[in-house]
C-alpha cells in the first residue's frame, strides 16, 4: 500500500492487524456506517471496509488524497467508501446513525472532538487514537488526574474510556508523544435530561472560566471549600453542583 507520512504533520498507524485488533475491541458492527477522519493512505479504510456497510473516508491533503482513491479503488476495489477531499471541521454531520474510528491529527484533536459532540448528529460511538495527556483528561470519572471541560461536557452522554495503549513503533513517523486508543459511547440515557443539556454546558463553561461563580456553587454537597480547581472535580460532583443550582432558591437550603 502506497503512502504520504509528511501530511500535516500526521503520524499515521503502520500496521493493518493493529488497526483489525482494536477493531475487534470496538463496537462497531457489519451494519455501521463508519467515518475515517484523517483516512491518510488509508490503512484503517482498508480494514474497516470489509468489516461495515459504509466507509466514509476524509482526507484534506490533495497528494495523500491521490493515494487513498488509488489504494481503495485499484488495489483492494472497494465498492463502499466514500473518500471525501475537504477538511473535516468544515463538513456538515450526517443525520443517519453513524460512528467513528480514527486515527485523528494529534494536534486539532480537541477541535475535532468538540466538532463531533458539540452537535445534534452526534455519533453512537467514537473510537479514536488520540495523545495519552488529551485522552486521559477526557475521562470524567477520574479525580486523581487533572479533568478538562470537554470531558466534562462530553461525559453527560457519553462513556468515556482508554481501551489500549499504543506504543511510538506502531506508528510513521513515531509521535513524540505517549498516545492511546479511546471509546466515547453514547449512554443509553443521558445523565442530564437532553432538554436540559444546554444549561448543563453553560454552567460548566462559566465555573471553568470563572472561579468567583464556582465558589458561590454549593460545594457542601461534594465536601469541597471555594478555591478548588474545576479540573479535580468529578463527573458525579459536577451534576450534583448543576442540579443544585437549578433548583429553585426557596429549595437550595432544604
Amino acid at each position: 500500500m502506497k503512502r504520504n507520512t509528511q501530511t500535516h504533520s500526521q503520524n499515521f498507524l503502520r500496521s493493518p492487524k493493529l488497526v483489525a485488533e482494536l477493531l475487534r475491541k470496538s463496537s462497531i458492527k457489519s451494519s455501521d456506517t463508519v467515518y475515517d477522519i484523517g483516512a491518510g493512505s488509508g490503512v484503517i479504510t482498508s480494514v474497516l471496509a470489509p468489516c461495515v456497510a459504509e466507509v466514509v473516508a476524509i482526507e484534506v491533503d490533495p497528494k495523500t488524497a491521490d493515494i487513498l482513491r488509488r489504494n481503495v479503488e485499484e488495489i483492494h476495489k472497494f465498492k463502499n467508501v466514500t473518500i471525501i477531499e475537504k477538511d473535516f471541521l468544515s463538513l456538515p454531520l450526517p443525520k443517519n446513525p453513524y460512528k467513528i474510528f480514527s486515527n485523528i491529527p494529534f494536534h486539532i484533536s480537541a477541535k475535532i472532538v468538540r466538532r463531533l459532540f458539540n452537535t445534534p448528529f452526534s455519533p453512537e460511538a467514537a473510537y479514536l487514537i488520540v495523545q495519552k495527556q488529551f485522552g486521559q483528561k477526557l475521562i470524567s470519572s477520574d479525580t486523581k488526574r487533572f479533568t478538562s471541560q470537554i470531558g466534562m461536557l462530553l461525559g453527560a452522554e457519553y462513556a468515556i474510556k482508554i481501551i489500549k495503549n499504543l506504543n511510538k513503533t506502531d506508528f510513521t513517523p513515531a509521535p513524540a508523544v505517549d498516545t492511546v486508543f479511546i471509546e466515547l459511547k453514547k449512554r443509553p440515557q443521558p445523565l442530564v435530561e437532553r432538554s436540559r443539556l444546554p444549561a448543563y454546558e453553560a454552567f460548566t463553561e462559566r465555573c471553568f472560566s470563572d472561579p468567583r461563580f464556582l465558589a458561590k456553587q454549593h460545594l457542601e454537597l461534594i465536601g469541597a471549600t471555594p478555591g478548588l480547581s474545576p479540573s479535580r472535580l468529578s463527573l458525579s460532583q459536577w451534576l450534583l453542583l448543576f442540579n443544585a443550582s437549578e433548583l429553585p432558591a426557596s429549595q437550595q437550603n432544604r
